[in-house]
């Protein structure tokens, strides 16, 4: 909870498998967390074995994004079969002696899912919390990490708060002016003091920080809060575990670019400007939604705001007027993608130097030659020919030539590269390598094996291994059935999987996939 992948700004847990050793110790981790979460209690973390009743309704839950539970404590049940790209963090609870079940478990998080943290951020990676020393067991060396994670949005939210009383505290306290301020600030103060109300001293997390939390469990705490009051707050209780809980992720996000604003109104920040052109943003994706009632309720506050007079005078009361008016409206607006933030700064450039370095060759760069490729399918994914090869269809000699020609014509490669291209087999294979089969037309490559077996658990298990490879690599060289992972089922790779007969039909399945590149 503390160290594993967010999603929703930070807000929630991604979704979590725990892999316990038994049913008696997965019901114990789910006693533990709920005495910890007691707010999260019998939903966000839920057992889920053989023993459990209705199971495949607890999976179908987990497999939603939006429905919890959350955290899945399971006992074999999970291991393996399941597919749920959402998953981000996995918890090895238990020893695993067997390499085969050990690889299908990490498999379980190994599953791609665009859009996971918001447009265009898509899941890049997973984290793994093995406590029992299964990785040294099989000599595996991944890639660690200290699994810190950025601040959520609701610690960045708690921040910005004490920033902003801190801000009001320091203003002269006279005229009209200073009562919007007082009222705004006891109203700031009321909300956090309610926040670190709902903090359990008896969740782990938060009883480290037990003298500060009790320090502002009092209401006396927060009618003058000097500098060390303020850098408590933000350094040591921002961002624990409340009870008091905002699952209105919009709003959240609204309410933290209103208090930026704020701050920096009162800072005589320029980078108010910023967040006004991004308030009068939002107010016009909202007056796109007249015709929903309770938009149409707020119209004239929202096109009000869009006018050059709302922002003349512009005070931090009437920010707050708006903010509590239209943050719950703010969800009603769908998320497109991110747009692309383009810069205009005049660039200066000194006097030029001549610099000898010595011991570098000619030639291509290979590093940055795959990127110049990779950046063009990207931009051509859509192409008829680079379609035809991810849907695993037949190139025609014209494919390969309007190919070719683009590549020259975008200056992504010139007639070296080309040969050089040719002779490693052709720019069909080459581009097929990189952006892989769609995975539909994967499975439809091996349908025809597949039909009329019955084929054993190793059996499908050493398929799915050769449907992912050729869904992330586009092809498969035939002697890779002879390597690890799939030795990984048996020592003889498809030779001790496989009768005679189906390996060769195997092998000719996948020189068929290779040979669909080619004109």
């Amino acid at each position: 909870m503390s160290h594993g992948i967010k999603v929703e700004e930070g807000e929630r847990l991604g979704k979590t498998i725990i892999f316990a050793k038994s049913h008696e110790h997965a019901v114990f981790i789910a006693e533990r967390f709920d005495a910890n979460y007691p707010h999260l209690k019998g939903h966000f973390a839920r057992v889920i074995d053989f023993k459990t009743e209705y199971a495949q309704s607890l999976i179908d839950d987990f497999s939603n994004p939006a429905k919890s539970p959350h955290i899945a404590i399971s006992v074999d049940m999970l291991d393996t079969g399941i597919d749920v790209p959402e998953v981000v963090n996995l918890v090895f609870f238990k020893i695993v002696r067997s390499k085969t079940k050990f690889w299908q478990m990490i498999g379980r998080g190994t599953r791609l899912c665009p859009n996971l943290f918001g447009p265009g951020r898509h899941k890049e990676h997973f984290l793994v919390f093995d406590f029992c020393q299964n990785f040294e067991f099989f000599n595996q060396n991944p890639k660690l990490t200290e699994g810190a994670v950025g601040a959520s949005l609701s610690e960045k939210l708690f921040i910005a708060r004490v920033e902003l009383i801190g801000e009001i505290d320091e203003k002269p306290q006279d005229g009209e002016a200073a009562e919007g301020l007082v009222e705004l600030r006891h109203s700031v103060a009321e909300r956090l003091f309610e926040e670190v109300s709902a903090m359990s001293i008896d969740n782990f997390i938060v009883r480290p920080k037990r003298r500060f939390v009790e320090k502002f469990q009092s209401k006396e705490a927060w009618h003058k809060l000097g500098a060390e009051d303020r850098h408590e707050l933000a350094h040591e209780v921002a961002g624990l575990p409340s009870a008091l809980v905002d699952d209105d992720l919009a709003a959240k996000q609204f309410d933290y670019l209103v208090l930026l604003s704020q701050l920096a109104l009162l800072r005589a920040d320029p980078a108010f400007v910023t967040y006004q052109a991004r308030i009068m943003g939002i107010a016009s994706a909202l007056e796109e939604l007249s015709n929903v009632p309770m938009v149409a309720a707020h119209m004239a506050l929202i096109l009000e705001v869009q006018t050059d007079e709302y922002w003349q005078d512009i005070n931090l009361p009437i920010l707050e007027i708006m903010r509590r008016r239209l943050r719950n409206l703010v969800k009603l607006i769908e998320p497109g993608e991110r747009k692309i933030v383009f810069t205009d700064f005049e660039d200066e450039i000194g006097s030029s130097v001549d610099v000898v370095l010595p011991n570098i060759g000619s030639g291509t760069d290979k590093a940055r030659f795959l990127m110049k490729v990779r950046h063009f399918l990207e931009q051509h994914k859509d192409h008829i020919s680079i379609q035809k090869l991810r849907r695993n269809e037949q190139l025609t000699p014209q494919d390969i030539a309007e190919l070719e020609r683009m590549f020259v014509d975008e200056g992504v490669g010139g007639s070296e590269d080309l040969e050089r291209i040719r002779q490693d087999g052709g720019l069909g294979l080459f581009i097929r390598s990189l952006v892989g089969l769609d995975r539909e037309a994967a499975k439809h490559a091996v349908a025809s094996f597949l039909d009329g077996k019955t084929l054993s658990a190793n059996q499908i298990e050493f398929v799915n291994l050769i449907v992912d490879y050729l869904t992330d690599r586009g092809v498969m060289d035939p002697r890779r059935l002879y390597e690890s992972p799939f030795t990984d089922l048996d020592d003889q790779g498809v030779s001790g999987v496989f009768p005679a007969a189906d390996v060769k039909v195997l092998i000719q399945l996948l020189n068929d996939v290779r040979g669909r590149t080619a004109a």
